[in-house]
């Protein structure tokens, strides 16, 4: 058991608020270790405890991580007696390895420690962006190495009801993401079992949000684009007939495009979906997706007076898209959805990739060429449209399979199939 430190003005929440003043600068307090220090802060509220800890070059960090016991009962997580500051001091500074910058990552520091991995790989760093809108400072500011799992589950549950269940699932993954990447370059943080466990995904969370249009809609949704942009229109026309991902179609080149007067092609890039550390790679490989001439004729217009290495689609503006398209276009995507009728909350623009796959499944065309053309898996394709292949598909295409006999004899009735 870890030797315990006394320095009885800090031992008693009496001692402390009859010995110091409330000021800005802390108090020093007793030595831990070597190169620890223990030291206070006298607050009109609780006090804060703060760890001053040697950097092994003639320097120290300081990091303030809990409240004092002043007015409230400690809960050994944010407010901590005496005895407990001392070990979770201890713990901040274990692990030196004599550097220069040795201070213990936040979890704001993990989010950007992540960004940079994310661009580094070719990888989206809206991952990392988005947790920031839904932390709160304390949590950002909290190192990742206190972290708990029943503040972490607290903060996971609180989103429930302002969002949906597959929603908080895909935001608690990257701040997994991040806080695992912290981890695995900081020897000290060994609560994994924190995040891992307070921020396990919500059950029965699957999206639900395969919205399929019919033809008669999903024709209504581009001419409803066009009218409200051209540039826009034009992606949404290609997102339409090829069924591709937005992030996918905004990384087309003009090369891209394959102007043949009977069968037009675009090479699509891929998706790096699924992760790994060949996501670029994967990015860069693309496939051959058939397209209608009306679209290629369009596409070619459009494209007229660019280099081959130039995006295909743009903007209104003129500019390029971002990686997440998304985050450019879902004011236009509501207005359009609003104008055919439909409801914005339910209906995306991935509702035109969920209606291209499921138009095809109900056509014949044999699920692995359906999965090979939406650059996705027929394991894919059977967990999330099997449902959809019944409820869209015509009766009498159905029927056909039953067993139909020529005549059975149910008592007295004959009933010929």
């Amino acid at each position: 058991m870890a030797r315990k430190v006394s320095y009885s003005p800090f031992e008693s929440r009496s001692a402390r608020l009859n010995k110091f003043a409330v000021r800005r600068r802390p108090y020093s307090g007793p030595s831990l270790a070597r190169g620890i220090l223990l030291m206070y802060r006298r607050n009109k509220s609780n006090g804060t405890w703060i760890a001053k800890v040697s950097n092994g070059c003639n320097g120290y960090w300081t990091k303030a991580f809990a409240l004092a016991d002043d007015f409230e009962d400690a809960d050994g997580n944010a407010v901590l007696t005496f005895h407990q500051a001392q070990e979770q001091a201890k713990k901040l500074a274990r692990g030196e390895t004599g550097g220069a910058d040795n201070a213990p990552i936040t979890v704001d520091g993990a989010l950007t420690s992540y960004r940079a991995d994310l661009i580094a790989r070719s990888a989206n760093p809206y991952n990392a962006e988005h947790p920031r809108l839904h932390l709160s400072r304390a949590l950002l500011d909290k190192p990742v190495a206190l972290l708990t799992l029943t503040e972490l589950k607290r903060w996971r549950d609180g989103l429930i009801g302002t969002m949906k269940p597959s929603t908080i699932n895909r935001l608690c993954r990257c701040i997994c993401a991040a806080l695992a990447l912290a981890a695995q370059h900081d020897q000290r943080i060994k609560n994994g079992d924190a995040w891992e466990i307070g921020l396990a995904g919500l059950p029965d969370a699957q999206e639900a949000r395969n919205v399929v249009l019919s033809d008669d809609k999903v024709r209504e949704f581009v001419a409803a684009a066009y009218r409200l942009d051209e540039k826009f229109g034009l992606l949404t026309d290609t997102l339409s007939v090829t069924g591709a991902r937005p992030s996918q179609a905004v990384r087309l080149r003009v090369d891209d495009l394959h102007d043949h007067p009977v069968r037009p092609k675009l090479s699509m890039p891929k998706s790096a979906k699924g992760g790994g550390r060949n996501r670029a790679q994967k990015k860069a490989e693309r496939y051959s997706v058939p397209i209608t001439t009306q679209l290629a004729t369009r596409l070619k217009r459009a494209a007229k007076g660019r280099t081959g290495n130039e995006p295909l689609l743009l903007q209104g503006d003129g500019l390029p898209w971002d990686k997440n398209p998304g985050q450019n276009y879902h004011r236009q995507v509501d207005n359009v959805v609003t104008s055919i009728g439909l409801d914005p909350a339910e209906v995306t623009m991935y509702a035109l990739r969920h209606s291209s796959i499921v138009r095809m499944l109900v056509r014949g065309v044999p699920i692995r060429l359906v999965a090979s053309l939406h650059n996705t898996s027929v394991a894919m394709i059977e967990k999330h449209y099997s449902r959809h292949i019944t409820e869209h598909s015509i009766d009498d295409i159905a029927r056909t399979g039953l067993l139909l006999d020529s005549a059975v004899t149910v008592g007295n009735v004959v009933a010929f199939g």
